[in-house]
This record gives C-alpha cells, structure tokens and sequence, in this order.
C-alpha cells in the first residue's frame, strides 16, 4: 500500500509514507510509471463522459485544466485497480445513472451538452448527496468514505488526480524538490500557490 500511494500520490508527510524498506525503494525504483498503464474499466463513452465531468471541476483558466493532466485516466485507474468492490460498484452505478439521466432528461449525452448545463448537472447531484458524511464541515484528514455518493469519489478523485500530476505540481502548485526550511511566519500573498507534494506522477 505504500508502493501504490506514492505511485499515485506522491510521498506524503509522514513517518508511514517515508519508512520505506530496500525491496519497496527498488520496486518503485524499477517499476513502469503506473499513471500511464492500461486502463480498461470504462468504455469510450464512459471515458468522455469522466473526461468532460473532470474538465467541470477543474476546467483550464489562466492555469491548466483536469484534462492537461489526463485526470480521467488517474479516475479510470484507481477505480479500476484501488477501489474495493463497494466503491467501485457506486462509481459504475452513479456514472450509468448519470448517463441513462441525462440522455433520458436532456436529450443530448452529458459530454455533448453546453458546459453550463454540464456544471448543472453536477450541482444537482452535489445537492442529492448532501447528507453524506462526506461533507461534514472540516472533515478533511480522514480515510476515504467507502459509501460516498458517485459525485463525491468523481471529486475527490478528480483533485487528487490534478494535484498530484507533474502538470498540478508544477504549473499550479509550487514544486521544489529539495528539502525546504519550514517558517511559521511566511507571509502568504494572495497569488501564492500552495506547495506540491515531492513526487508527482506524470
């Protein structure tokens, strides 16, 4: 499980993530760049859909978008390789629902429709979800909720997956690789970014 989360996540800041032992260090050392492996959960359809859902939450501004950073396929890989039967069962449900839903309503498929109507889309779904404990206010360090609605994991997923790119670490996010001093009193600006995790996958 260390392997995997800095595979896909970066090293975290803590003693777990960075207590790895000769055989994890050489594995990682030697192993294929897993961002870039097979993804085949999803059919085509279903990748334009995630592609055009991710795009939403992370459109591309002044600054890169989900799509810069070929977030579908993190989302396509995490739930094909790292989600557990209940929580890849509520993503395949929530993105054929979201599909059947929106043809049936709107006529038109969800990566067809205008970005406004797409973001509508996912507002109504956030609003339907609001009572999962996903959403408890400040509830930011904890494991990843195995029941969270479809929209929560697209969410979560889809950030985790930009942030932990090389296009979210380095193009939006500020990137050092070497150790930095930790100061108590930096005074932040409104244009500072918030710093990238050490490792990204690319």
């Amino acid at each position: 499980m260390q392997c995997a989360a800095i595979l896909v996540g970066g090293v975290m800041t803590s003693a777990n993530a960075l207590g790895l032992n000769s055989v994890q260090m050489q594995y990682l050392a030697t192993a294929d760049d897993y961002a870039k492996g097979p993804a085949k959960l999803f059919s085509k359809r279903q990748r334009e859909i995630i592609t055009a859902a991710a795009d939403i939450i992370i459109p591309r501004t002044d600054t890169p978008g989900a799509s810069d950073a070929n977030v579908s396929q993190f989302i396509e890989l995490m739930v094909q390789d790292w989600f557990n039967e209940q929580e890849r069962g509520i993503f395949l449900a929530g993105l054929r629902d979201l599909d059947t839903r929106v043809s049936t309503e709107l006529g038109k498929p969800y990566e067809r429709l205008s970005k406004a109507q797409q973001l509508q889309v996912l507002e109504t779904l956030e609003a339907q979800a609001a009572d999962s404990s996903w959403y408890v206010a400040g509830n930011v360090r904890r494991a990843f909720i195995s029941d969270a609605p479809f929209i929560c994991q697209l969410k979560e997923l889809t950030i985790w997956g930009f942030f932990t790119s090389e296009v979210g670490a380095t193009q939006v996010l500020r990137y050092n690789a070497m150790p930095m001093k930790f100061d108590g009193n930096y005074r932040r600006t409104a244009k500072d970014a918030t710093w990238a995790p050490f490792n990204f996958y690319r």
